[in-house]
């Protein structure tokens, strides 16, 4: 059964690959030259795939920024590692680095902008007025706080100089922005924060967000380009990967194999052990053999120090405590990492909580102290893949076999 999770896991990141899926997207050269800017967990990966269909008798030049191990060999397009999910001076100066050559561009030429996940962070230029310093603590806050991407995002726009749409304003030439999802909904202004998309969000909107989680703005806020704004008139924001593709790629390998999937949706959200009660119930009343796969991004409120553990993790094991008869289950985020831990998820059987015991695990104890890390490595039930340089958030699967 945990094969069986993991190739679906597996599946579900195929449907994602940047050099599968990028190149049917890619547009004819323009007359002048093409630069790519590229921002996000799977940038390099997307460059790459660019390099691989452009002409090679075309100009072709850009800066992918992507997260530190992320990297990829490029001959055309310059890869540059930085911080996340907290900001660093790296982003900061390949941020800048990016801004200063899609200024230089003219209308003859295209800006090819590639945004995946992770992007917010690593497009790190603050506004002027906005320390990075405090940006870095104000990012630290937001994640410990719970906040939702879309909210932790709205405030990132209005501090930044080149994120909610400000990089297609700074550019003359006509821009095309092929984005892979890694947000609910799918809204391309919420994707590493909307480089080239309007954004409809306020700088009261994001004042409000900070009011409520008690957090101090590191410095002035800015107004964004709105929606209407004739700027965009030369920019296409095109979507190439989401979550409910990968999904689908899923539940097509497990109805190869006799067992029969129901998708919950892409769009599941909310603290990662209420979900794990939601989702409990209704692995009870699901019929074997079956499979109940969603995707989305949970939350985790950290309160005290905290453990090592990301979302998934927390989730699983939240799941394992529910102690649903004959369970099997799988928990990764499709960019091969949970949190800032070195897996990408982990799975449970429905010998997890039995096996903890014989080694002296505490799974109450655990979870409270959000330290899921331990517990799945104690077992040896962490999933590990390493970076996938793509993104298209969590995958979980909740697998009942049919009993003997």
């Amino acid at each position: 059964m945990r094969e069986l999770l993991e190739q679906s896991f597996r599946a579900a990141v195929a449907a994602a690959d940047p050099l599968q899926i990028l190149p049917p997207h890619l547009p004819r050269p323009p007359r002048g030259r093409t630069f790519v800017a590229a921002a996000g967990k799977a940038a390099a990966s997307m460059s790459l795939a660019v390099e691989q269909h452009w002409p090679r008798a075309a100009p072709l030049e850009g800066l992918a920024i992507t997260r530190y191990a992320h990297g990829l060999p490029t001959q055309r397009i310059r890869v540059l590692e930085a911080g996340h999910p907290v900001p660093d001076a790296a982003g900061e100066a390949g941020a800048r680095q990016l801004l200063e050559s899609v200024r230089a561009l003219g209308p003859d030429d295209l800006l090819l902008c590639l945004v995946s996940g992770g992007g917010s962070s690593l497009l790190s230029l603050p506004a002027p007025g906005v320390p990075i310093a405090g940006l870095k603590a104000m990012t630290q806050a937001l994640l410990r706080s719970g906040a939702p991407i879309q909210e932790m995002n709205t405030v990132r726009k209005h501090l930044s100089a080149i994120q909610g749409g400000r990089l297609a304003a700074a550019c003359r030439a006509p821009v095309l922005a092929l984005i892979i999802s890694d947000v609910v909904g799918d809204d391309p202004t919420h994707i590493a924060s909307g480089p080239c998309a309007p954004d409809p969000s306020t700088v009261e909107d994001a004042r409000a967000v900070l009011a409520k989680y008690g957090i101090a703005a590191p410095g002035p806020f800015a107004e964004t380009p709105k929606p209407g704004d004739r700027l965009f008139a030369r920019v296409e924001n095109r979507v190439i990967a989401t979550a409910r593709r990968s999904l689908e790629a899923a539940a097509a390998l497990f109805q190869a194999q006799g067992v029969t999937p129901q998708i919950l949706g892409d769009d599941i959200t909310g603290e990662a052990r209420e979900v794990a009660r939601d989702m409990a119930a209704k692995a009870r009343g699901a019929k074997p053999p079956s499979v109940l796969i969603s995707g989305g991004e949970c939350t985790v409120t950290i309160r005290g120090s905290g453990g090592r553990g990301g979302r998934c993790g927390e989730f699983l094991l939240a799941l394992a405590l529910e102690d649903v008869p004959g369970v099997h289950a799988i928990a990764a985020d499709t960019d091969g990492i949970d949190g800032s831990e070195d897996n990408a998820g982990a799975v449970i059987a429905p010998d997890t909580l039995e096996r903890a015991a014989t080694q002296g695990l505490d799974a109450k104890k655990l979870l409270e102290a959000n330290d899921s890390y331990r517990f799945f490595s104690a077992l040896g039930d962490l999933v590990v893949t390493g970076p996938t340089r793509t993104n298209v958030n969590d995958y979980r699967a909740i697998l009942l076999a049919s009993t003997p």
